[in-house]
């Protein structure tokens, strides 16, 4: 995942020191919000000077038609409008090359997207634009899903309160940039701030429950009436590499996985022995309670001698309520 420096934050140093800082550091890029003023293109020209790290411009204005021409005389890396206080249409000049974004802040559904599907990628606004210090609303994991299921090829930006632990959550759920401000600023200094944005030890505000996958949402099977041919339909249609196995009350059974149904084809070869829903359930799964926090689940993945992939969560009484899909945290690692 991309940490993108939001350059208006620092309220201790100039706007040239701040960028020779950020520079120092390689953060991957500059956050540029535009609260309808067309003067930040002369700082956008201004850090050109300075430094090669890519800008990510965000433009909040009524009337985008008025910035085309300045996006195409300053071209920037990533340009996204806000589209709540739109009055006219957007219409993206062809002779952009960047990438594409539309921004939507948390009460707006991401249905708002489905008129702006030739853009490249959502910014999903977790706090007030233009709030500097908020915190994040956990709302927007919900949305962030719906999103990503929706539009899986789109990727997706996350703006405000992002600190370390919804850094690691936002990585998890397959964030491709992460916008931080205040965070960065705040602190001991911008390299303490950058660590703990990418490393895995955090402090926990978040229950498992705010960001996992839902039960709902997951690819899932009944034991009492599942047979293997369902089983793979299942994970097939999935898109997930998995299937949770329950039974009438919710309660958990086990997870069959890509690696269980191999485990079931290595043994009919070698043993000659018939597959079936018992052989590809695995019934002892490694689990977690939905309301424990980031730091209950890295230490259970620290105690762990095998690499998890999924991680079925359940309640009190075992029933299953969701998951957590270690997949998209594994890409944002490379």
């Amino acid at each position: 995942m991309k940490i993108s420096a939001s350059i208006y934050s620092d309220s201790r140093n100039d706007l040239a020191q701040t960028i020779s800082a950020l520079d120092a550091h390689q953060v991957d890029l500059f956050h540029v919000d535009c609260n309808d003023d067309l003067s930040v293109f002369d700082d956008i020209l201004a850090l050109r000077k300075i430094s090669n790290i890519p800008v990510d411009l965000h433009i909040i204005t009524p009337t985008p038609s008025k910035y085309y021409q300045r996006l195409i005389d300053v071209p920037v890396e990533y340009v996204t409008f806000q589209l709540e206080p739109l009055v006219e249409p957007l219409i993206w000049p062809s002779e952009l090359t960047a990438a594409k974004g539309v921004a939507i802040t948390t009460p707006t559904s991401v249905d708002a997207f489905d008129a702006y599907t030739t853009c490249d990628f959502i910014l999903i606004m977790a706090t007030v634009p233009g709030q500097s210090g908020g915190v994040f609303d956990k709302e927007n994991f919900k949305k962030i899903r719906t999103f990503r299921k929706r539009y899986p090829n789109k990727s997706i930006h996350v703006d405000g309160g992002v600190n370390g632990e919804v850094s690691f959550i936002l990585r998890n759920m397959g964030v491709s940039t992460a916008v931080s401000g205040s965070y960065l600023f705040k602190g001991p200094s911008i390299g303490h701030a950058l660590m703990n944005l990418t490393t895995r030890n955090h402090a926990s505000a978040y229950q498992i429950a705010d960001f996992m996958m839902p039960l709902e949402e997951c690819p899932l099977v009944h034991m009492s009436t599942c047979t293997t041919e369902s089983i793979l339909e299942v994970i097939e249609s999935g898109s997930l590499g998995f299937c949770l196995v329950i039974d009438e009350q919710d309660a958990l059974v086990g997870i069959v996985s890509s690696a269980d149904i191999r485990k079931a084809l290595l043994n009919q070869l070698k043993n000659n022995q018939a597959i079936t829903p018992e052989s590809l359930v695995n019934r002892h799964p490694l689990t977690i309670s939905a309301k424990q926090s980031v730091i209950d689940l890295l230490q259970v993945l620290k105690r762990t001698s095998f690499p998890v992939m999924y991680l079925p969560v359940v309640n009190e009484q075992h029933q299953a309520v969701g998951i957590i899909n270690f997949v998209n945290l594994i890409k944002a690692e490379l």
